[in-house]
């Protein structure tokens, strides 16, 4: 049985280490509350108790750092727990091998984002890297709040002050003010909802902290090219010296297609005697399958380029790196803009011209879904709009109908023989 004896500041300060060993004083009021001596001069308070028919001894406190008052006060709380049938060196056994954001992070992005496209998975393992480990990294799991969502969200949503180049000299910059990106903040959050619902498949947490964060509203960006625009654009297009990127914008504009689709298009997706393109699901956003029919004037330059393009080459647009279709055409749109007097046109509009086409040409909105490649009606609806011009002439018809003809009366006072009234 060891010598127990009132712990007081005195008694530590003056306890001398023993060469070789740690020893422990017990404390008389309190039992199993103890102070570690360490050879090395250390000193530390534990707790010994019994839980289960186990013997533990629990270390929780450094001193000076901890006075002995405070710690003997410690000592209570645990005591009181382990009365009630808790184990508090388990438990923080438990803690301290949970897991934490950092290893969600790993497991999320081996796991889930192999299923989504090259540029998807890009831009996630981006968002991790630079917005969620910073913050939440060395966080447990179980830690991660909603409030931890919604200040996350709120700071990304503020947006971040970005270097601006006002003159050409490189050595002029200055910082512009944050942008906002509440776009930004939305797709974020999408990203976290979805990785709290894994970490709650696999047990990690009981609830999704993302599960109902709040969404910024967003407006759609809604651009469509004149007529007049497009003739400007096939101009551009046809004087163009690169005419590896000019067929690739042509293509966006005659198939409504992604940029990214064309970009990875090959010989053997288009069938030119059923005149369609036959899109595989790693080739398309929604990974399904899509096959669409294509104009004339499309198959036009899929047989253009297979005249241009070496045999043996799969893609309709291979790139400057062997065994690669073509990277970049931003700079190719850059000056097509200026040009054209299109700067504020991306090429990512051109899908939307597309589709007000199809609507001007009568097309439904099952239609415009089905040749866009939309998995839900509700990308769709976003042409809904579109349609109130022919639903508008339909109306102005049934109206002048009803309007009054002119009467024609005679007029003696100003020397003709009838007015229309």
């Amino acid at each position: 049985m060891p010598e127990r004896i009132k712990l007081t500041e005195k008694i530590l300060r003056e306890a001398e280490p023993v060469p070789g060993r740690d020893y422990q004083i017990f404390d008389s009021e309190m039992r199993g509350f103890a102070v570690c001596i360490y050879r090395g001069g250390g000193r530390a308070f534990t707790l010994d108790y019994r839980h289960a028919g186990r013997q533990r001894r629990m270390t929780f406190g450094r001193w000076p750092d901890w006075s002995v008052s405070a710690a003997r006060e410690r000592a209570r709380e645990l005591r009181r727990e382990i009365d009630a049938g808790a184990d508090p060196l388990a438990l923080r056994e438990e803690k301290r091998e949970a897991p934490r954001v950092d290893d969600l992070i790993k497991r999320y992005c081996a796991e889930h984002l192999p299923k989504l496209s090259e540029r998807s998975q890009a831009d996630q393992r981006s968002v991790m890297a630079k917005l969620v480990a910073p913050r939440w990294g060395r966080k447990l799991v179980s830690d991660i709040t909603q409030s931890d969502v919604d200040r996350l969200l709120t700071q990304i949503a503020e947006g971040r002050a970005r270097p601006h180049k006002a003159k050409p000299n490189n050595r002029a910059r200055k910082l512009q003010g944050p942008k906002p990106t509440p776009v930004r903040a939305n797709r974020v959050g999408e990203i976290i909802r979805k990785m709290f619902t894994l970490a709650v498949q696999w047990g990690w947490c009981e609830d999704n902290p993302a599960q109902r964060f709040h969404r910024r509203t967003e407006t759609p960006r809604e651009r469509f090219l004149s007529k007049e625009e497009i003739a400007k654009l096939a101009a551009a297009l046809d004087a163009a010296q690169d005419r590896r990127a000019a067929d690739i914008i042509r293509l966006c504009m005659l198939t409504g297609a992604r940029l990214g689709e064309v970009r990875q298009a090959r010989f053997e997706q288009f069938n030119l005697e059923q005149m369609s393109w036959s899109k595989p699901p790693a080739m398309t956003k929604q990974r399904r399958a899509h096959r669409v029919p294509i104009s004339d004037e499309t198959a036009a330059v899929v047989r253009h380029r297979l005249m241009l393009v070496p045999k043996g080459v799969p893609w309709l647009f291979p790139g400057d790196t062997p065994g690669q279709p073509v990277q970049e055409v931003r700079r190719f749109w850059a000056r097509v803009q200026k040009n054209c007097g299109l700067e504020d046109v991306r090429i990512h509009d051109l899908r939307h011209t597309f589709a007000s086409l199809l609507v001007s040409g009568g097309a439904s909105l099952e239609m415009i879904g089905k040749l866009l490649g939309h998995s839900q009606m509700q990308t769709t609806l976003r042409y809904a709009h579109l349609m109130d011009s022919p639903l508008r002439a339909g109306v102005d018809a049934v109206a002048s109908a009803f309007r009054p003809k002119p009467r024609l009366v005679h007029d003696a006072g100003n020397g003709s023989d009838y007015r229309s009234a």
